[in-house]
């Protein structure tokens, strides 16, 4: 058995000098560097600030990732339609907001890019408490968004897909955006969890409606609020173009999903909580009688009917602070 040699005292203290030595360098060239990170974030910032003031996105390439959940999140929240809103005050509440409606997080990069694509004709009372609820609910869920109202021109029939294929079009037009929620404009989440983005599964967001009790209305419901991808939507052809006044448009791409062999995904029945405008029904949206005959068609027609077969005019696009409404000449129904 070798001895043990013990170190003389001094080449201790030696070792231990050193060690202390090698400990601070340590410790002083990790703060140095968090000292660095700290700077470079925040004159990163302020280039950002001054970048989008002057138009210049090139910035966003140098953010680091959003988190999959946000940290603004709040849960659960009341919503209810008797207050006052007015568009100046939602302008001056929401300030990150850009001429528009467009958003992008200052503090990271968004992990989708996300069009908002409202239907709409005449109801502009609904619009201002979806502005009023939406942008900040969308800004904590850390969106890059837009807002896209698509306005049916003249006082024809109302056909609410076909206008969401025009916003769909319309939008890529504006930004590579690679999301897409469809939202009627009288449905306002109660919940900020319920994220207005795109899943591996074509996603449906407003599950539960006062309107219904909280509940869903039946197993194949796909409508109110629905979220698709950019190759989702591109891979069912879109919406089909032919539903005319209400009703049977929902079905209708429910089955173009099931028919591409994808499946439905949503948030539970808390999270995914709605409360809906009440309203009468709109002049010229009356329940479309051959909803059910086109239903049963739908997949022999779909290959034909949507993106692929998409006419319309653009009457007008203005860009408002809130929104970008884009008017448009969607046509007669066929004879």
């Amino acid at each position: 058995m070798l001895p043990v040699v013990s170190l003389p005292k001094a080449c201790r203290l030696l070792v231990l000098f050193y060690t202390v030595h090698l400990v601070l360098i340590l410790v002083y060239y990790y703060l140095a560097v968090r000292k660095m990170d700290i700077f470079q974030y925040y004159t990163k910032k302020q280039q950002r600030q001054h970048s989008w003031i002057n138009g210049n996105t090139s910035m966003v390439a140098e953010l680091y990732e959003c988190p999959e959940t946000s940290p603004l999140l709040v849960g659960s929240m009341n919503v209810e339609f008797s207050k006052h809103v007015d568009l100046e005050q939602i302008k001056k509440d929401n300030p990150a907001v850009r001429v528009g409606g467009r958003h992008t997080p200052e503090d990271c990069l968004a992990l989708q890019k996300v069009a908002v694509i409202i239907p709409f004709r005449n109801r502009d009372v609904h619009l201002k408490y979806w502005l009023y609820y939406l942008h900040p609910i969308l800004q904590r869920q850390q969106l890059d968004y837009g807002v896209y109202v698509i306005n049916q021109d003249g006082e024809e029939t109302f056909n609410r897909a076909k206008l969401m294929n025009v916003g769909f079009a319309e939008a890529l037009k504006d930004y590579d955006y690679d999301c897409f929620v469809f939202s009627d404009v009288d449905l306002i989440p109660m919940d900020d969890r319920n994220i207005y983005k795109c899943y591996l599964q074509p996603r449906h967001i407003a599950v539960s409606t006062d309107k219904f009790g909280f509940k869903l209305p039946y197993k194949q419901s796909f409508g109110g609020v629905i979220a698709l991808s950019k190759d989702q939507f591109q891979e069912i052809n879109g919406f089909s173009n032919n539903y005319w006044g209400w009703g049977g448009e929902d079905d209708d791409i429910y089955k173009r999903i099931i028919s591409r062999h994808m499946s439905l995904s949503r948030p539970d029945a808390i999270i995914g909580k709605y409360r809906m405008i009440r309203h009468n029904r709109d002049v010229k949206n009356e329940p479309n009688p051959q909803r059910f005959v086109k239903n049963v068609r739908t997949k022999w027609m779909m290959n034909s009917d949507g993106i692929n077969s998409l006419s319309y005019k653009v009457v007008k696009i203005q860009k408002f602070p809130l929104y970008t409404k884009i008017t448009v000449n969607i046509g007669l129904p066929k004879t």
